[in-house]
């Protein structure tokens, strides 16, 4: 056969053959390479979660034989209204509260408590109008007799119908009346414990083995209240409690009874954590210029808070009295204490840049308490005629409400 023969026979056998249907296999073409595409993709988004995976465990790994906070990046910035400190105290830095007089010119902070807390003239009676929440409790004095005003987180007052009488000269209300959910005040009476439940108006007694019973204090769980006088303190079950629970239990008193509270309390030297025992625990030392400490201890979820007259203060030079502080002292380690001082008077006509202030007058010993916290950077304070409140972030002071009621208990969250 010749070369030139094979073209012919090529285009006849051609002939004879089907024509292919190009579209088809262009099509079929087209859906394997999308599914080779599809193979593609989903392998490496399996890859990227394998690689993910070993990263989280590694980091979980490395985590665990290191400290379990990582640090930030950055350094915490002070609040814009931030002020400086004036100097330190036994190693602490503290801060001047505004002196008397200057009360009433403060930033206000809003509270359920109003601009000015006085005897209501108009109050329903409790069964009548009950509370979710108390925010403050006061004493309506009748003769030898007492009967608690409770004023709700909506600002509405109810009275509670109970007679309460005196406890060796002292009225029976408590700083620390009020139950950690706001929920139940507490009473100390002569061999006795009383208790109102504001959010169904149940009056329960619970007899006590002493007599001369001043200051109570709620334990977190809300089942127990420390009842104490001088150099006696009793633990008392107004919960459930456990099977066999005693419920009075004898626990280690305090010459000073609004020393005895819990989680912690402030002692000369020391800072002690109550124990399920019914004992006191170090939890810290203290070293600070203590004549006496005034009023109960008062806990947040970092810190701890109660006033102390102090002796002389070179660092804060006082002419007429003792200087008192509030001393702020961190239950966490890496969270700094902090003190404020109230000082006296300034010389000359009080003023404030709003013009002429209050009347000044000196801050006697037992004039001023801690009362509790405003929320878990800020202590409420009593000074004479007014409740403040000191932000341990900034060192700002505002005023909170104005007094006219002598003796007061404040709720667990005053934030409206």
């Amino acid at each position: 056969m010749r070369r030139e023969d094979v073209a012919p026979l090529l285009f006849r056998a051609a002939d004879r053959l089907p024509e292919p249907d190009l579209a088809d296999a262009a099509w079929a073409e087209g859906v394997a390479v999308r599914r080779r595409r599809r193979r593609s993709i989903l392998i490496g988004l399996i890859a990227a979660v394998v690689v993910a995976l070993i990263t989280v465990i590694g980091i979980g790994i490395s985590s665990g034989k290191s400290a379990d906070v990582v640090p930030p990046t950055e350094p915490p910035t002070n609040p814009p209204d931030y002020i400086a400190p004036a100097g330190q105290i036994a190693g602490l830095d503290f801060w001047l509260a505004p002196p008397p007089g200057s009360e009433r010119f403060l930033d206000r902070l809003e509270t359920p408590l109003g601009d000015r807390l006085e005897l209501p003239e108009k109050v329903r009676p409790l069964a009548k109008h009950l509370l979710d929440q108390v925010a403050a409790v006061v004493l309506e004095r009748n003769g030898g007799v007492y009967r608690p005003l409770l004023l709700g987180s909506d600002s509405s007052w109810s009275i509670a119908e109970v007679q309460l009488v005196s406890v060796a000269g002292h009225a029976p209300l408590s700083p620390g009346a009020v139950s950690p959910d706001g929920r139940v005040v507490a009473f100390p009476q002569p061999g006795q414990l009383v208790t109102v439940d504001a959010s169904t108006a149940e009056v329960n007694h619970y007899a006590l083995p002493g007599q001369d019973l001043r200051s109570v204090s709620w334990l977190e769980n809300e089942q127990h209240i420390l009842v104490s006088g001088p150099d006696i303190a009793y633990r008392v079950l107004v919960g459930e409690g456990g099977d066999g629970e005693k419920p009075v239990v004898l626990v280690r008193g305090s010459p000073d009874p609004e020393a005895v509270t819990a989680p912690f309390r402030m002692q000369n030297g020391s800072m002690e954590r109550y124990q399920v025992t019914g004992d006191w625990a170090e939890d810290s030392a203290l070293v600070l210029p203590v004549q006496s400490w005034v009023g109960q201890t008062f806990s947040s979820e970092g810190a701890a808070a109660r006033l102390f007259i102090a002796h002389k203060l070179t660092q804060v030079p006082t002419k007429w009295s003792q200087p008192q502080v509030v001393a702020a002292i961190s239950t966490l380690r890496a969270l700094p204490s902090r003190l404020l001082v109230l000082g006296e008077p300034l010389t000359g006509p009080p003023r404030t840049p709003s013009g002429p202030a209050d009347q000044a007058f000196v801050r006697e010993p037992g004039c001023c308490a801690v009362l509790g916290w405003y929320d878990e950077g800020t202590v409420l304070l009593q000074v004479r005629g007014w409740v403040l409140a000191w932000s341990l972030d900034s060192g700002r002071v505002r005023r909170v409400t104005e007094l006219a009621v002598d003796g007061l208990a404040l709720g667990p969250d005053l934030r409206s």
